[in-house]
């Protein structure tokens, strides 16, 4: 019989290392996969994960999945081709129609917007830029922060010309490039700009210059009228049980929260954005700047809040881009590690999830490090008690379920069940509500605005400034 030759071997022995190696990092993907469908597998168990998911590691899939019902009276589940609104994630696609604007010579980002808007307010048009409109340093009170915002406004339809003479007069909170605050007005504003400087609608202009071309063929503007296939149904918690989310016009969103997309279209996005598909390098940059303090350690560049994390819960740190949003009945997160192209979008249809705690999560497992499972909330327990029993016997309650490992104090859930009780008129248990949630989450602004808002309904305006 003949030998094989050492030739033949060394072939084989090759082989045999390259198959070993395929199968390692098979398995590698496999594992973290498996770990990312655990940890939201026992998050939807838990109900505090209504939605869609997709995780990418070094620029590929690994995971993606949907969880619950994108419309609960149909039992129609929620799949990654599911649209969900993006709210606030609308502003990066806003932000880099602009740059491509600049790019093209019909905009600069550091004169006043007058010069594009003459007919906006001159008292405050001749004082903002549009780099300022894009890094929230503008100064423009936020509309919707206004007290009659969502009760008397929101539901009724605006063109852009109309809404924005409802905040252009007003008096600034700051002077222009002062100082970062968060708001929706700005990004009105920019959308408006985009329109009058293409003589398109902001809605045609994104289509054309950013869907089409990155072939998102299921993402857009979303219309309440249109029918829009796969589109999921909005809820919201009402204590344990779910409850159609409120009406609100998406002509008032726009360019600061309007668009739907899927956790698909959003990888084409997050590909895109590491080419010179829809920007050169020069500009497509400019995106990602630290501008302007956001809440340390947390920067903002155009549409994007920059910041050096802690992955899970060890010390090692990377820069991740994200910027996460919020509308009637939805919340959502995309996450991009660009260091290592690894990307995390949540979509979620009932509103209030803890996007943000399932992402820390998920980013220790891309990176093999410890982290947290999920607990069961104890927020709506705490409120059943105090709607049946009162508060004594709901903080009795609270004081039992914080001493088990199986629960703990969710932010976003304590946040709504404050709302419930202040909406039903219980202030001063909604005060309880909100000082514990202040309490468990001191470095959270979101919580002192609510505790805030609560003592300023009950009258307090001497402790409605509580902690700030």
């Amino acid at each position: 019989m003949k030998k094989k030759s050492n030739h033949s071997l060394f072939k084989v022995l090759i082989f045999s290392v390259l198959f070993q190696l395929i199968l390692t990092n098979t398995s590698i993907a496999q594992t973290k996969a498996d770990k990312i469908n655990e940890l939201l597998s026992l998050y939807s168990k838990y109900d505090q994960f209504t939605g869609t998911a997709l995780v990418t590691e070094n620029g590929q899939i690994i995971y993606k999945k949907g969880f619950g019902l994108a419309n609960m009276e149909w039992k129609i589940p929620n799949q990654p081709n599911t649209k969900f609104r993006l709210g606030s994630i609308t502003k990066q696609f806003t932000a880099l129609a602009i740059l491509q604007l600049v790019e093209q010579g019909k905009l600069k980002l550091d004169v006043p917007i007058s010069t594009y808007l003459p007919d906006y307010s001159k008292t405050n048009g001749d004082k903002i830029t549009i780099h300022q409109l894009l890094t929230h340093t503008a100064g423009i009170p936020n509309y919707t922060s206004f007290p009659n915002f969502f009760p008397d406004i929101s539901r009724n339809p605006y063109t852009p010309e109309v809404f924005i003479k409802t905040f252009a007069d007003l008096p600034l909170q700051f002077k222009p490039g002062e100082k970062f605050a968060y708001s929706n007005s700005g990004y009105f504003v920019l959308g408006y700009i985009i329109e009058k400087v293409t003589g398109k609608t902001y809605e045609q202009y994104l289509q054309e210059n950013i869907f089409t071309p990155l072939k998102m063929i299921n993402s857009g503007y979303d219309h309440h009228s249109d029918i829009i296939e796969n589109r999921a149904t909005g809820y919201e918690r009402n204590g344990k049980a779910y409850v159609n989310s409120r009406y609100i016009d998406m002509s008032l969103p726009y360019a600061a929260g309007s668009l739907y997309s899927t956790v698909e279209d959003l990888y084409l996005w997050d590909q895109a954005l590491y080419s010179e598909k829809l920007l050169s390098a020069k500009y497509r940059d400019l995106l990602f700047g630290k501008y302007i303090p956001a809440g340390p350690p947390s920067y903002y560049g155009y549409g994007w809040s920059i910041e050096d994390i802690n992955i899970g819960e060890s010390d090692e740190k990377v820069q991740i881009v994200e910027h996460g949003g919020g509308i009637n009945g939805f919340n959502t997160l995309i996450t991009r590690i660009p260091l290592s192209k690894d990307l995390i979008v949540l979509l979620n249809n009932t509103g209030g999830a803890s996007l943000n705690e399932m992402c820390r999560a998920i980013r220790a497992i891309l990176y093999d490090k410890p982290y947290d499972m999920p607990k069961k909330s104890s927020a709506y327990v705490f409120l059943d008690i105090i709607k049946s029993q009162g508060l004594e016997a709901g903080l009795a309650k609270l004081k039992e379920l914080n001493k088990s490992d199986e629960y703990a104090i969710k932010e976003n859930e304590m946040n709504s069940a404050g709302y419930q009780l202040l909406q039903s008129g219980k202030t001063k248990e909604a005060i309880a509500v909100f000082k514990i949630n202040a309490d468990t989450f001191p470095k959270s602004g979101n919580v002192y605005d609510s505790l805030g808002e609560a003592y300023l309904k009950d009258g307090d305006k001497k402790t409605c400034y509580y902690k700030l």
